[in-house]
């Protein structure tokens, strides 16, 4: 019976930790999905000023 109980413990121990390690994977997923989202909209809001990024042609010596 006390090796049953081990691999009840072991097989607990191994699950909890895939639980937490998809909760990582998704709390980084979300961060780099509202990086995204910031970078998009942020893109959106530039895209009407005035202000260019780079000048329209290169500088003559």
């Amino acid at each position: 019976m006390h090796e049953y109980e081990l691999q009840q413990l072991r097989t607990s121990d191994l699950i909890r930790r895939a639980d937490h390690e998809r909760l990582v994977r998704e709390a980084a997923r979300a961060r780099r999905a509202a990086r995204h989202q910031a970078n998009t909209d942020a893109a959106e809001h530039e895209s009407h000023s005035r202000r260019f990024r780079r000048p329209r042609s290169a500088r003559t010596a």
